[in-house]
């Protein structure tokens, strides 16, 4: 049964498209079968894909409010071996079109749920703000991801957004969780970074991964060349970060599911 990840966080430059990209090919290169979905008018996620989004004819846009067949919307096997739900600017206009709906909160639960068991894992990019495509991916989520940087006002951005998370898991989809905090840009010669690390995990225990992502100039080139970092350069170590991430996430499912098949 495919598992739907909602990747979120209302500040932005916090790593969360480069988390989506490089996750979803972690993920498909141990045969995992992964779509990402770009959520995000500013499409990144579908360039770092090695796909133009000035070039692409059906988006999310066309998913949530033309109700277009997945099938002629879906953009099989990118560089990195994942499916590609598209975004660009045409999914602002999806932002407006939507709130002319009856029940457009789950316009997007409702276009993935025949879709759904025929992956793995299902990727959310969402906008760094808190709109109706965030709703609509937070109500078609079984859990959400929260990439962070380890710095002061990032923790207590934090705060809001389990707050956030929580409400509009009360209003649009209860069983709403959080899968885990991902610790990115991180730097263990700076002090900061270790004691909001230290924070983190004391309070919110095991949702912290254990991996995290450095500051890593490889993870940064690798969008302007349109492919996720293990395609760019697997020798470095942000991709390598993304391969241990996938793998934790992994054990993480599959601990899950054991106990309910018992």
């Amino acid at each position: 049964m495919g598992k739907i990840i909602a990747v979120a966080n209302q500040k932005g430059g916090v790593g969360k498209t480069t988390t989506c990209v490089n996750l979803a090919a972690s993920l498909a290169a141990t045969k995992r079968k992964v779509l990402l979905i770009d959520l995000d008018p500013q499409g990144n996620a579908t360039m770092g894909s090695g796909v133009d989004k000035y070039e692409v004819e059906n988006t999310a846009y066309e998913l949530l409010v033309e109700e277009k067949p997945f099938a002629e919307i879906v953009i099989k096997n990118t560089i990195g071996k994942y499916d590609l739900i598209a975004g660009n600017g045409d999914v602002t206009a999806a932002e407006i079109k939507l709130m002319e709906f009856y029940a457009r909160e789950i316009r997007l639960r409702n276009a993935l749920a025949p879709i759904k068991d025929d992956y793995d894992f299902i990727f959310i990019d969402c906008p760094p703000s808190l709109n109706m495509l965030t709703v609509n991916a937070m109500s078609a989520a079984d859990s959400v991801l929260v990439p962070m940087q380890c710095e002061y006002y990032a923790l207590e951005g934090l705060t809001a957004l389990i707050d956030t998370i929580t409400k509009l898991g009360a209003m649009v989809n209860p069983t709403l969780s959080i899968e885990g905090i991902l610790r990115t840009m991180y730097d263990p010669r700076n002090r900061l970074s270790n004691d909001v690390s230290d924070q983190l995990k004391q309070h919110f225990g095991e949702k912290v991964y254990r991996t995290v992502i450095p500051r890593n100039v490889r993870l940064a080139e690798a969008p302007s060349f349109g492919a996720p970092a293990m395609y760019y350069d697997k020798s470095s170590a942000g991709a390598k970060a993304y391969l241990a991430l996938a793998g934790e996430i992994i054990r993480r499912a599959e601990q899950q599911t054991q106990p309910k098949q018992a």
